[in-house]
Parts: C-alpha cells; sequence; structure tokens
C-alpha cells in the first residue's frame, strides 16, 4: 500500500497528529526513519524496525544539500522516488514527508548550524570538510519536525553502517537533551559480504568483486576479538592494500563511544572488552565505508 507523501511541515505536523490520534486510546510511539533516498535492503531494514516497534511510523526523503562538499556529488545522488515510496509502503510505512529544499531551509542555507565539534573532525570529517555538521543541523530539524505530542513514545532508526554518523547523532541528542530514543539497525549486507550504499550502484561488477576485501578484513578481526586474540591490525591493512582496484583511505579501531583510538598496542596485545573498526577506501570512483563493532569472549563461544 502507498503511504501518504506529504512536502509541508504544516502538512506533516497535521497527519501525525491524525495518525497518532487514530492510534490512540492509551499510549502511543512514533517511529522516524530519516532517508536520503535512493532506498534499497539497508534501508528497508529501518522501516522493518520502526513498523515493529511503534503504531505510527514516518520516513523521510531529503538530499540534504548541506552535507555535501561537491556540488557534483550532490547532483550525482540518485533519485528515484516512485521505487523509494513502493519500498516504503511495502513495509507500512504510514506517512513520507518529502520537502523541498526551499520548505527545509527557507531563505537559502541556514546561517545556524550544529557543530560535530573534534568527534566530527577525524575519519570521515577529514576526507568530507563540513559532512556531520550538515548531517547534524538536518537530523535536529527532522527530530524537530515529526515531534510527536508529549504523551508519545519517539523512536529514530539509523544504520549501524555509518557508524560515525549514529555516535555523532547519539552524542548531540545526550547533549542538547532531545528526548528522542535512537535507534541502531544493523548493516545488511549483500550475500557476498559488501555493505549495502546507495554508492553500490556505480561499482563495476569487476570492482564490486574488489570491494569485498574491505569486509573480508573486517571479518578478520571480529575472529581475532572473539578468540581475545591481538587483533593485529597491520595484517589486516596488508590485505586490503593487496587489492590493486582498492585504495585505503583509513583502517583504525577505536572506542565506540568516543571514536578515540584504542590505547592498547593492537597487534601485541591480547583484545579484551570491546571496539569499534571503522574503515574506507575508495574503489574505482567510489568512495566506501564499513565497520565492524569487536566484541571479546572469554568462554571462546
Amino acid at each position: 500500500m502507498r503511504p501518504r507523501v506529504l512536502t509541508t511541515a504544516a502538512e506533516l505536523r497535521a497527519a501525525l497528529a491524525e495518525q497518532l490520534a487514530a492510534a490512540g486510546p492509551g499510549p502511543v510511539s512514533l517511529g522516524l526513519v530519516p532517508t536520503m533516498g535512493a532506498l534499497h535492503e539497508g534501508h528497508a531494514a529501518l522501516a522493518r524496525a520502526a513498523r515493529t516497534e511503534n503504531d505510527v511510523v514516518v520516513a523521510t526523503i531529503f538530499v540534504n544539500p548541506l552535507q555535501f562538499g561537491d556540488p557534483l556529488d550532490l547532483d550525482r545522488y540518485p533519485r528515484t522516488l516512485e521505487a523509494d515510496l513502493e519500498i516504503l509502503g511495502g513495509y507500512g510505512v504510514d506517512l513520507v514527508f518529502v520537502p523541498s529544499r526551499e520548505e527545509m531551509y527557507p531563505g537559502g542555507e541556514p546561517l545556524v548550524r550544529l557543530s560535530a565539534g573534534r568527534l566530527g573532525a577525524r575519519f570521515e570529517g577529514e576526507f568530507r570538510p563540513g559532512h556531520f555538521d550538515g548531517m547534524l543541523t538536518v537530523v535536529a530539524k527532522l527530530l524537530h519536525l515529526a515531534w510527536p505530542a508529549a504523551d508519545a513514545a519517539y523512536r529514530a532508526y539509523f544504520g549501524q553502517k555509518d557508524a560515525q554518523q549514529l555516535a555523532l547523532i547519539r552524542r548531540m541528542v545526550r547533549d542538547l537533551s532531545f528526548t528522542a530514543d535512537i535507534r541502531a539497525v544493523p548493516t545488511v549486507r549483500s550475500a557476498e559480504g559488501l555493505a549495502l550504499s546507495s554508492r553500490n550502484r556505480f561499482l563495476t561488477a569487476q570492482e564490486a568483486d574488489a570491494a569485498l576485501v574491505l569486509s573480508r578484513a573486517l571479518r578478520l578481526l571480529t575472529e581475532r576479538a572473539v578468540r581475545c586474540e591481538p587483533l593485529d591490525l597491520e595484517s589486516a591493512v596488508a590485505l586490503v592494500e593487496s587489492q590493486p582496484l582498492v585504495q585505503l583511505e583509513y583502517f583504525e579501531v577505536v572506542d565506540p563511544d568516543t571514536l578515540e583510538p584504542l590505547a592498547f598496542n593492537c597487534r601485541e596485545t591480547p583484545f579484551s572488552g570491546e571496539a569499534l573498526a571503522l574503515i574506507a577506501a575508495r574503489v574505482g570512483s567510489v568512495r566506501l565505508i564499513d565497520n565492524q563493532p569487536l566484541l571479546a569472549d572469554p568462554a571462546g563461544t
């Protein structure tokens, strides 16, 4: 069933009030799924999680210009609205907010924006200056625009694949005292292991095969972490660099909350506790990111 499409903030607020009232009486909940469109199974997993946990589900589709440093990259980003609506409707999304740039940023790009601070300056922030400031600005605005009545539970869904984005959103919610509950949905991968991304469609068959080295390297660290072995990050880096079509940009093991590199030597020290492995690389002309939570299992299971 095709979801109801809304294009203005006023329409969104009215539709949400109507849907939430119809979902009562008693406690109700709203699930928000922010996207930039060009949806794939990873986005579908967000919609499924939101549908399972909430009375009303609203998705947003907005290609946010504040997140693109290169205008050509913004123009190249795929727009597939009709296909996106089919996907969202198939997973039971009730409402889809599809604002224009003018609706989101009346009078032009906003003068006042959120800052990701030093948490957003490393890794993706180093390669995409200003990206996270733009992302946090639009996520904060979307959270605000869809905010339900005071007695309704409010949850927002984001993919683990964008691990740095997820960490920043959680920190924003904490620092600014937003009461929305941020839910992480595990990364969805192809049968071969490639993390699903809207950019994957730009890979040739040969490049897509080469890109599998990213997930293989992460899996190598996962297996060592579970066995409480030294991670030997250098050998995982060497595995990636052995693929001639892949140009590694960074590969690091960090604290999952602060994104600070782990203090111990990942080559020699037995792994304990938990961490997050982050990787980014160019495969041909396409830039890909991936990550994997690492968790030691002292029982060896």
